[in-house]
């Protein structure tokens, strides 16, 4: 995880560095009116990476069946959509209704005693599209000719269209519940061009609700108490 936040932020610096490079090179000042607008629009373009943080269940430690239960989850990315409000001359309040695709969720299993014809290693896998809600409350910094750095913070839920907690067929594999909840913080730099604001963003989301659907008759499920989402996401805001 760490590995990947350092990834994300020398990709964020990188990106600011060449477009504020290139803003250098002219120093006329871009829609100076933007600030003033109630409200302007923009759609949403981002890379993330979503995994879930475990707490094993006592079962882990007393039954010896599964030696080794982790998580772990591949990126995806999503498309949405911005609506920005002013609420003061620093203060602004986003919505961000968004859809992350192609990511996947899994679990890698090492079992003490497996059964004939099974590998000692199992990997489930367990795709997911997720629609999220957020309502965010963003912080601007002054302008500086045609650059701005902001902070936000929001709440959202989100909802996996995929999800298989529901789902009888499912009996080899970790159920996950539907609906999620939790918070988001994000800094991000706006880059006034001449038609539009370009936004370089980078934001981590910590999910507070227990995912997990756990059925104690199932190995693979019963070794785990808690599953939370978390989420790194790396953004590119287009505006008006």
């Amino acid at each position: 995880m760490l590995h990947l936040l350092r990834k994300q932020i020398i990709l964020t610096f990188s990106a600011c560095f060449i477009v504020l490079m290139a803003c250098a090179q002219e120093r006329e000042l871009y829609r100076t009116e933007h600030d003033n607008l109630p409200y302007y629009f923009g759609i949403y373009l981002a890379y993330n990476n979503t995994y879930l943080h475990p707490d094993k269940h006592p079962k882990f430690l007393q039954d010896d069946s599964v030696l080794v239960a982790e998580p772990g989850a591949k990126g995806g990315v999503a498309l949405g959509f911005l609506a920005t409000f002013k609420l003061s001359d620093h203060w602004e309040f986003r919505l961000n209704p968004n859809l992350i695709i192609g990511g996947a969720k899994y679990f890698e299993y090492t079992l003490n005693n497996p059964l004939p014809g099974e590998a000692v290693t199992q990997k489930k896998t367990l795709p997911s599209s997720i629609f999220t809600f957020p309502l965010q409350f963003k912080f601007n910094s002054d302008r500086i000719d045609n650059f701005r750095v902001y902070m936000m913070g929001d709440v959202y839920v989100s909802s996996d269209l995929m999800s298989n907690a529901g789902n009888r067929n499912a009996e080899d594999l970790i159920k996950l519940k539907k609906n999620d909840y939790g918070l988001e913080a994000a800094f991000g730099f706006n880059f006034f061009l001449k038609y539009v604001t370009l936004s370089p963003e980078l934001k981590f989301s910590y999910g507070l609700a227990n995912l997990h659907a756990r059925d104690e008759n199932l190995k693979y499920s019963s070794v785990f108490d808690k599953l939370q989402s978390r989420m790194l996401t790396f953004s590119i805001n287009i505006e008006q």
